[in-house]
């Protein structure tokens, strides 16, 4: 199985519901440039339109081009008449020859250096201005430098807001104008760059398939079903939901306010009621998770989804309206988790007088998405290895993986042991989870309950390559399992707002599942997931097998793929193998 190509728009935003993918380069041809020529495809066509996607690069008069002993430089000018005009003079034209590009290439150069980038400027000052922006911005000032050899940061920031804010928007050729000060840009390490972000996809295809391969093998190796003679999953259950009900909660211990939305089946289990607290993801909210937490109400589980106020989607809202200095507050590491113990504790108090003591608090399941995936790690008895973020943080190019940038926030926090374990959570179940940096191969291997990971082979925040295919094998605990579900891509985009929305739909070759297929595979592997952990209900076993993704999948252009603690061994071999065949990254850590 391989990934499908796609050319989608970058959007400058971690997390904030929207996606950040590579733009498509305008194709240059390579088969007439020898081995030493072929530097040059990274000077213009490559270096200009590969990183517009991500930092624009160049100078305020002059573009200087380094690639020792060699030293070149283009002039801004020259651009600006090629992109306003057409003209190509003798020094753009130097460059031209040497590439041997076409016309029809020349002209494609030209629409990237005038094409608008759609980003709101007061949004982009703001974000630049956080302390992920700023995390951002200097990695890539590591090989934009101004010139002398400076880190050249604060240069491209303050021409990327500059240029947002002209009337002409964002293009590449207005941001080159507003840049302050000359800039060099280091081509060795930019052609270093391009190759490590081509890995990292090739890394992905590579695994989805091995993952696919996996998956099959252990379907092999168990008994047929015919799944459509058992319940279907993926169909609400036959408790019903009651109307949701919103509890405003104060943590006097740490002077906390949050709310917590619940729901409840309309008719009760018998026996004991199974417990489970949903944690939601950087920049959203309870609600965005509602259809999920009706579909396990539905099979008769009381679900509470607390609200996490340092790092939600009014705190990012607080950014853009300029009453908060950062996309969210370094101490939801710490809080998150409490917010789940505390959220136990009160169903705990209000059990007999609400609930007539039918809960089971005893043994809870948490869930959670991307930095809810975390804190739900995390009161399953995972712990901060601060010495392994720090060598993850400082790695050549550790920012291909995007969640890393939130991850290596944690380093500003005390660096003590903290311990969230809460021994009342019995398994956890973990959608696209930040985990693998502040974490680390030690901190996974301490979790002795069941875990689900799920994970997208679409998703820019939290790359499967980085963040779950590697933490799968980390985890030493027997029953796990771990999703793959092609084109996901860590958010819903049926949610964005209607302009990012049209944007995605105009671009050509860009397919993306439904939401509702994506759901109805999560949805599946979520219940029986917590019918066999919380309830002990063993009939559900059959469907945490290999071979019920592969029902699932019928009939579907984007499949998914179930693996267990069987392929961990020969996953985690694999991916040793190819790291050690691409030992140039230099540190990027895959294993």
């Amino acid at each position: 199985m391989r990934l499908r190509q796609t050319n989608l728009k970058p959007f400058q935003l971690l997390h904030c519901k929207k996606q950040f993918l590579p733009e498509r380069a305008p194709k240059v041809t390579l088969r007439r440039l020898n081995p030493q020529k072929r530097w040059l495809v990274y000077l213009v066509l490559g270096v200009f339109s590969a990183l517009i996607s991500t930092m624009p690069v160049t100078a305020a008069e002059r573009i200087y081009f380094i690639y020792s002993p060699l030293s070149l430089s283009l002039r801004v000018q020259s651009l600006e008449l090629f992109a306003k005009q057409g003209e190509v003079n003798q020094d753009l034209q130097f460059y031209f020859d040497r590439i041997g590009t076409s016309q029809q290439e020349q002209e494609a150069f030209r629409q990237a250096l005038l094409e608008k980038a759609q980003l709101e400027p007061v949004l982009l000052s703001r974000l630049f201005n956080s302390d992920i922006g700023e995390a951002l911005l200097d990695n890539f000032g590591k090989i934009i430098n101004i010139q002398g050899g400076r880190n050249g940061k604060y240069a491209l920031r303050a021409a990327l807001i500059q240029a947002a804010f002209e009337p002409e928007g964002l293009t590449l050729l207005n941001f080159l104008k507003k840049l302050p000060v000359n800039m060099q840009i280091d081509l060795s390490q930019a052609r270093a760059l391009s190759k490590a972000f081509k890995t990292v996809v090739r890394a992905t295809t590579e695994f989805t398939a091995d993952i696919a391969e996996l998956s099959q093998q252990e379907a092999l190796a168990t008994p047929a079903l015919n799944f459509s003679t058992l319940t279907d999953l993926r169909q609400p259950g036959s408790y019903g939901v009651q109307k949701k009900e919103t509890w405003q909660l104060f943590d006097q211990s740490r002077n906390r306010h949050f709310y917590v939305d619940v729901y409840k089946p309309q008719r009760w289990l018998p026996g004991k009621t199974p417990v489970v607290i949903f944690s939601h993801g950087l920049a959203s909210r309870p609600e965005d998770y509602a259809a999920q937490a009706q579909h396990l109400a539905s099979y008769g589980y009381v679900i509470a989804l607390p609200d996490h106020p340092g790092s939600d989607y009014n705190r990012v809202t607080a950014l853009i309206e300029g009453y908060q200095s950062d996309i969210f507050d370094k101490n939801e590491f710490i809080d998150r988790p409490k917010d789940i113990s505390y959220v136990i504790d009160e169903l705990q108090r209000r059990n007999l007088s609400e609930f007539g003591g039918r809960l089971n608090l005893d043994a809870v399941g948490v869930a959670g998405h991307s930095f809810g995936g975390y804190t739900a790690l995390a009161v399953a008895g995972a712990t901060f290895d601060f010495k392994y973020l720090r060598h993850e943080c400082q790695a050549q190019f550790s920012y291909l993986n995007i969640s890393l940038l939130l991850q290596c926030q944690a380093l500003k926090l005390p660096q003590i042991d903290y311990n969230f374990r809460d021994e009342r959570v019995k398994a956890v179940f973990v959608a696209n989870p930040v985990n693998s940096g502040v974490f680390g191969p030690q901190g996974l291997a301490k979790i002795a309950i069941p875990v689900f990971l799920a994970a997208g082979t679409y998703d820019p925040a939290t790359p499967v390559i980085f963040e779950q295919a590697r933490s799968f094998p980390w985890l030493l605990v027997s029953q796990k399992y771990f999703l793959v579900i092609e084109g996901q891509a860590h958010v819903d985009f049926s949610q964005l707002d209607a302009g990012i929305t049209d944007l995605i739909e105009s671009v050509e070759n860009l397919t993306l599942p439904s939401p509702y297929l994506i759901n109805s595979y999560a949805n599946a592997m979520f219940t029986a997931f917590f019918e066999v952990y919380l309830q002990n209900n063993s009939s559900y076993l059959p469907y945490l097998q290999s071979d019920y993704c592969r029902y699932l999948s019928e009939g579907e252009q984007f499949k998914c793929y179930l693996i267990t603690a069987a392929s961990s061994k020969i996953l985690a071999k694999e991916i040793e193998q190819f790291y050690a065949k691409n030992s140039f990254l230099n540190g990027l850590q895959l294993r």
